[in-house]
């Protein structure tokens, strides 16, 4: 789901077409995504590097800590169907309409997903699939797959990450009812023999209601499910795995929270080596959403998580971008069904190169400068930060200095190659029409 980071702070602009403007004079009618041609219009931005990344499906790579990972959790909800092969393209009407996305949200911006064109996009959520899934009949299910969304560029941000979505739904009679809260109590005995220490908030509350369309005391007995489900979800990945020391209690938390396809909605932390970590986000489904799948009679819960950001705290890997390296010394490090603490191999230096620039009249977002780096150095790439604004107090020009660090875990990269990426980034962004200072 769209669960972490949801809301998005960039206004819903139009911003220039990558592919189009730094790659070429002229913007081509059709492109190939995966095995299928698509015709190009003004909201086709797919870069080159993302669409290299479509048919690499980390989470089906037999002993990549991310398919490690699914497994685990997987094991946990044995009765779940467990499905990872639905494709990353969707339309919008699925990735966000269904869904019950406001039409203003940020999420559906250019400068937050990536588009094929107009009527085609990359699911940047699995909740994308909520309702075709519902309505295959398909009444539990755990959902992995690859997700897409434009960022920015450092050792916890990468354009394409794995999301794992949870769900279950339940009749709405009296006996279904009582069958949850059976199952519930069931779970509070487990929970009460492990050591684990839950800090919750009320199933619901005036700043976190049940949906007017929900019976109170139905929502509150879903929403209780829900939570037991996921606290014994947590004491399996970071107690049993690498957690708590048996002397501590394994700590976890509930926040009220907001999301457009839940409610009441909840996001979860656990203090984890010293801090509190946001680990997934969740909540009833919202009943808008069943009843486009054809089962108006059923309530349910949904959760999403990111697994690389789990996988990089039980692996210890400090750099998102190490998931996709085809190194030995990288993959060598891990069999499937086992957590192993990574070992750095390297530590080559990293290069800096700054550029400062006048942006150009026309809209241009932080994302597209992201992009344009990104198709150009691929995972050579550590980090881009923008290190100083100016807006000139007479003209209202804006002005932006750059700073990209380049540094591979494979070799030491030479100051000529360094050099010649720096210039194709200039050159990329002087075809998106910045004035080089």
């Amino acid at each position: 789901m769209r669960w972490l980071s949801l809301v998005r702070t960039p206004p819903l602009y139009r911003t220039p077409t990558l592919v189009r403007r730094c790659q070429s004079t002229s913007a081509p009618r059709h492109i190939r995504v995966l095995q299928d041609t698509y015709p190009t219009d003004d909201y086709t931005n797919i870069t080159p590097t993302i669409s290299s990344k479509l048919s690499r499906r980390l989470h089906a790579q037999e002993g990549h800590p991310i398919t490690t990972l699914r497994s685990l959790i997987e094991s946990h909800f044995p009765d779940f169907a467990h499905l990872s092969s639905l494709s990353p393209i969707v339309t919008p009407h699925q990735n966000f309409d269904s869904l019950s996305f406001p039409a203003d949200h940020p999420g559906r911006a250019k400068t937050d997903s990536y588009y094929i064109n107009k009527n085609a996009m990359l699911r940047t959520h699995t909740s994308a699939h909520e309702v075709e899934v519902f309505a295959k009949g398909t009444e539990r299910w755990l959902l992995t797959a690859d997700v897409y969304r434009r960022d920015e560029i450092d050792a916890s941000h990468y354009p394409v990450f794995h999301q794992m979505e949870g769900a279950k739904i339940f009749g709405t009679d009296a006996s279904s009812i009582d069958q949850i809260e059976q199952e519930s109590q069931r779970l509070e005995r487990q929970l009460a023999l492990s050591n684990i220490d839950i800090e919750d908030v009320r199933h619901i509350s005036e700043t976190n209601p049940a949906q007017t369309s929900h019976d109170v005391r139905s929502s509150e007995v879903i929403a209780k499910n829900l939570k037991f489900c996921l606290n014994s979800l947590m004491y399996k990945l970071f107690a049993g795995i690498a957690g708590a020391a048996k002397s501590d209690p394994l700590r976890v938390r509930w926040i009220e929270a907001y999301f457009p396809f839940t409610g009441p909605s909840y996001e979860v932390e656990v203090f984890f080596r010293g801090k509190w970590l946001e680990i997934l986000g969740c909540g009833v489904v919202l009943q808008s959403t069943l009843d486009r799948a054809g089962v108006p009679n059923k309530m349910g819960w949904a959760f999403g998580l990111g697994l690389e950001r789990i996988a990089m705290i039980l692996y210890s890997i400090p750099d998102i971008r190490l998931f996709w390296s085809e190194d030995p010394r990288f993959l060598s490090q891990f069999t499937h069904g086992k957590f192993s603490t990574f070992k750095p191999y390297s530590k080559y230096p990293a290069s800096y190169r700054d550029v400062s620039f006048w942006k150009p009249s026309s809209d241009m977002h932080d994302n597209d400068l992201y992009d344009v780096v990104r198709d150009v150095a691929g995972d050579l790439v550590e980090d881009v930060a923008i290190i100083d604004r100016f807006t000139h107090p007479k003209t209202q020009r804006h002005s932006l200095t750059v700073r990209v660090v380049y540094r591979s875990f494979d070799r030491s990269l030479v100051n000529e190659e360094v050099n010649l990426l720096q210039s194709r980034v200039v050159s990329c962004l002087q075809k998106l029409g910045v004035e080089i200072r």
